[in-house]
């Protein structure tokens, strides 16, 4: 049996990479020219894949660039971070692993690492520092790259996914400060900063008051066209021997509405579905399939929301505009105005609701389908 050519819940840097040619030409010229860059995007579009894509591009072009690439998702504290980022940092630059002792030694003057090496040297190097020391020299860790780039005569690229962890950290207000202070000034270091949770991004970057403030360019990355989703499609089922037209292929974006995780599990249910030829019998029976498997963190993100809030989504749901308006905070009992602004904010900051030309929609289309049918009793219909 043929692998499905549609891949969902991992980074799809390669085959499965869909349509984002222009983003790819703009990210690659920025890295590649020493133009810090961030990626603002509501979750599941694509973002790491992206990054993912231009950093192999990268990798196999220059050889006079090394690149960084580190997921800050279970990192959860500055000492850890100054770690990881000393660790990759030295393991990006040098392929010779035994290079890598010798460097993370001779790199420091303030701090001594502890290094060590296991049996598999690739996933077995650790280092650590005594945390009093790392303390008083942080700025040596973060300067790093730069040291290292100066030495070898090379340019170093440092992508941080899930940036807006470090915002968790105890005292992070002056650790952002001194990211910025030391980041500011390397000259032969690029970076590469992304992140799932976009409301928290844009404050980091987009705050006059923050120290990330104009740190480089900003990249809000947009939904993927319809017709590169119908043809990235239609493509997918075609050179894995099964077939989809495109009058049907046009329906699994729009019932995701261009969503670029969903549109990929959709096809990948459908491909699934499908002996030879896909039609909305099996579009349809891919999207039960696709909320089943979701609902079990559909229905874990409802008991995480206040009452009110889901008050609140329910009142999106049904397309009301009017909020503080007495008739719709009476019928879906959503409090005060007080409230009603209290928890707006948060359905928005928690990339559950956003607002485009002064409408609220649900972030998530396949959480919006599960919502109204589970409060509403509304049926997933595909229309086309």
């Amino acid at each position: 049996m043929n692998k499905s050519p549609f891949i969902y819940g991992t980074t799809v840097a390669e085959h499965s990479f869909a349509n984002r040619e222009a983003e790819f030409e703009k990210l690659r010229s920025n890295l590649t020219n020493g133009i810090n860059t961030m990626i603002i995007s509501p979750r599941r579009w694509g973002k790491s894949s992206l990054v993912e894509k231009v950093i192999l591009d990268i990798n196999k072009k220059d050889k006079k660039i090394k690149t960084v690439l580190i997921d800050l998702f279970s990192i959860s504290s500055e000492d850890e971070f100054l770690e990881v980022f000393a660790r990759e940092t030295i393991k990006a630059s040098s392929s010779k692993w035994q290079d890598w002792i010798t460097n993370g030694k001779f790199f420091f003057k303030q701090l001594i690492p502890k290094l060590s090496m296991g049996i598999d040297p690739a996933t077995d190097f650790s280092l650590s520092f005594d945390w009093k020391e790392l303390k008083k020299h942080s700025a040596e860790v973060l300067n790093l790259p730069e040291t290292i780039a100066r030495q070898k005569g090379i340019k170093i690229i440092i992508c941080l996914d899930e940036f807006q962890n470090l915002s968790s950290f105890t005292g992070f207000l002056n650790f952002e400060k001194k990211m910025r202070a030391s980041w500011q000034r390397q000259k032969s270091v690029t970076y590469c900063l992304f992140g799932s949770k976009r409301h928290m991004m844009t404050d980091i970057f987009n705050n006059p008051s923050k120290p990330f403030y104009r740190f480089g360019d900003i990249m809000l990355l947009n939904k993927i066209e319809t017709q590169r989703w119908v043809s990235f499609i239609f493509n997918g089922f075609k050179n894995s021997g099964k077939t989809i037209n495109e009058t049907d292929a046009i329906l699994i974006p729009q019932v995701m509405k261009n969503h670029s995780w969903y549109v990929q599990q959709l096809a990948h249910y459908t491909w699934t579905n499908t002996k030879k030829k896909a039609g909305r019998d099996e579009i349809e029976n891919g999207l039960n399939e696709l909320i089943q498997a979701n609902t079990p963190l559909y229905q874990k993100e409802i008991e995480s929301i206040s009452a009110t809030q889901l008050n609140l989504l329910k009142a999106v749901a049904k397309g009301e505009t009017q909020f503080t308006s007495s008739a719709v905070m009476q019928y879906y009992l959503l409090g005060t105005p007080r409230n009603v602004s209290k928890n707006k904010k948060m359905l928005i900051n928690n990339d559950l609701i956003q607002e485009i030309n002064n409408v609220f929609e649900f972030v998530d289309p396949a959480f919006e389908l599960w919502f109204n049918k589970q409060f509403f009793n509304k049926p997933f219909l595909i229309i086309g």
